[in-house]
């Protein structure tokens, strides 16, 4: 998704690629860009589908309530399962099913038909996450994790950036309906790649140099892998109040980047009576911040664990930055006067979120095993959807005469959520079972 260093190159017979595992992220930072073309693609054009179907704002709540509810339900679905049947065919399914739904918006005659595709979009989509998750876990070492989630979260970024101006501007050319189908067949294009590259997990594909594999593995004292740690069930998972944390800590912060992701097109359409062509021409302007913030707290953290920080702590500190950026910017945007002003402060908001979630996304692969990481991932993914979920129900009564109440609202949540991490995430890493010990990674200090 970003240029790098790191440009794989194929090395000598056998068909051997320096840089793998950044090849990976990268295909699927661009899943994600594909994840958020699709799904902001009903928001942006939401006036010209509300009134050939004859819906209003009350029946888009609705919408983004069953999208949010399917969505919660499949991240831990889609974690559960990926933890099964593994990455690549995880990915496989969950792309397939969403680039489908996607595509059959274009049938859409009634709000009924469009809430159904919604279910069977949000539950599908969600796999990516717990999926980005997992292989984040599988494929890089501690310190680069954060990057790397980094990576695959600017795709959200770079997709909301893309959807707007791109929906607006095939809207324009081929009408709502035909803009659906177009954008589902890039799923499908995606899965071409993937197939062809992913063709194991690093202990078995056969593309990865000996060195690149040495790397990954090389994060333990003890030479082992990641999955060979402490990889709870989900019950048992619940027993340990690190997982909480991630939850709580997601449950609270989440509901910030679902307000804008949601929202957004419909508060400039309301606010500042933009028409399909102005949401386009502003709606991306605040994801160029969540971008920046996706690839700044990553580097950081990282960093700072190369710079013989425990990696917990790092993780911690950055977070809280991130909180900190993220409170004050809410705040401002409570009063935002034009359409600019408000953009560019959304636009720090984003940063700042993006800064603190990458490092709580990749808490998961620093508490457990490869085999429990897609199941925490999954269970936070879906605590994080119920927050939204409260946040959606609440927007419309509290945005019938301004914006300002939901924005004074997202400004409170954000210190709970990040000291929910540092009163129940511990003061170490890994998590060890319950009266035994565990490998420790190198850099995580007990």
């Amino acid at each position: 998704m970003v240029a790098t260093s790191k440009t794989p190159q194929v090395d000598g017979p056998g068909r051997k690629i320096q840089g793998l595992r950044w090849c990976v992220i990268g295909l699927i930072g661009l899943a994600t860009v594909i994840n958020y073309i699709d799904r902001n693609a009903l928001a942006v054009m939401w006036p010209a589908v509300s009134k050939d179907i004859g819906a209003d704002k009350a029946d888009y709540a609705l919408l983004v309530t069953v999208f949010m509810l399917a969505y919660a339900v499949g991240q831990s679905l889609f974690g559960r399962i990926l933890d099964v049947i593994g990455t690549r065919l995880g990915f496989v399914v969950s792309i397939a099913v969403w680039s489908l739904s996607i595509a059959l918006h274009a049938a859409v005659r009634s709000l009924g038909m469009l809430a159904v595709l919604r279910v069977t979009l949000g539950t599908s989509e969600a796999g990516n996450w717990p999926g980005a998750v997992k292989a984040n876990a599988t494929w890089f070492p501690p310190r680069e994790r954060a990057l790397a989630q980094g990576i695959f979260n600017s795709g959200a970024a770079i997709g909301a950036i893309i959807s707007a101006p791109l929906v607006a501007l095939l809207y324009v050319q081929i009408g709502w309906r035909a803009t659906f189908l177009m954008v589902g067949i890039l799923g499908f294009l995606w899965l071409l790649p993937w197939l062809w590259l992913y063709r194991g997990d690093p202990d078995a594909h056969p593309w990865l140099t000996e060195a690149e594999r040495a790397h990954i593995n090389g994060a333990h004292e003890d030479g082992a892998a990641a999955s060979t740690g402490y990889a709870p069930t989900m019950r048992g998972l619940l027993r340990h109040r690190q997982s909480w944390a991630i939850i709580v800590s997601r449950f609270f912060l989440d509901p910030v980047w679902w307000l804008f992701v949601s929202w957004l097109p419909i508060y400039l359409a309301e606010t500042f009576g933009f028409d399909v062509k102005q949401i386009g021409l502003f709606a991306w302007v605040p994801y160029v911040g969540a971008m920046l913030g996706s690839l700044s707290g990553g580097w950081l953290s990282g960093r700072l664990i190369q710079a013989g920080w425990p990696v917990l702590r790092a993780r911690k500190v950055v977070i809280t930055g991130g909180g900190a950026i993220m409170l004050p910017a809410l705040l401002l945007t409570m009063g935002a006067a034009t359409p600019l002003a408000a953009v560019l402060l959304i636009a720090v908001v984003l940063f700042g979120f993006q800064v603190a979630i990458n490092n709580i996304q990749t808490l998961p692969s620093d508490y457990f095993a490869g085999g429990a990481v897609g199941s925490l991932a999954g269970i936070s993914g879906t605590a994080a959807v119920a927050g939204t979920l409260i946040t959606t129900w609440l927007v419309p009564s509290m945005t019938a005469q301004s914006y300002a109440p939901i924005f004074a609202l997202s400004a409170a949540i954000v210190p709970v959520s990040i000291a929910a991490l540092w009163l129940l995430g511990g003061s170490h890493a890994p998590v060890a079972p319950e009266g035994g010990i565990t490998t420790k990674h190198k850099g995580l200090r007990p």
